[in-house]
């Protein structure tokens, strides 16, 4: 097995392992999100930690993704297109990680996590307690 042929198999691995993080977390916290909300009156919280649970593993889902993308890209092919390509597709996919970080934790990810629970239709990056 010639070394382009292992970095390709790889990087379909790691790509693989992004797409099972993705499915196998989306199958796990719907099935807890269906059981706590049957056992719970309060759908609420249920929903909010069902969006959590998938949002993260999305996110971990993405990041093997772009790594698997970035061993065969870089690693087999390294001309200007493909890296062009790649680069195209990790800004894409560190914008939906923005996003999603955004919308699931209330804050940007560089900026420092508030103490206690967000307010309920808080502005975002609000603080529950006074500093």
């Amino acid at each position: 097995m010639q070394f382009e042929e292992l970095v390709e198999n790889a990087g379909k691995a790691v790509d693989l392992a992004g797409v099972l993080v993705i499915v196998v977390g989306g199958v796990l916290t719907t099935t807890l999100f269906l059981r706590r909300s049957l056992r719970r009156a309060d759908l609420s919280a249920s929903y909010r930690s069902y969006r959590q649970g998938l949002g993260r593993a999305i996110l971990l889902g993405l990041e093997f993704l772009v790594a698997g993308d970035i061993i065969r890209t870089v690693a087999v092919s390294p001309t200007f297109t493909s890296v062009g390509v790649l680069a195209a597709i990790v800004l894409v996919r560190t914008f939906l990680s923005f996003s999603l970080t955004l919308e699931l934790e209330g804050h940007w990810p560089w900026r420092a996590r508030p103490r206690g629970p967000a307010p309920v239709n808080a502005p975002l990056g609000a603080k529950a307690e006074p500093e």
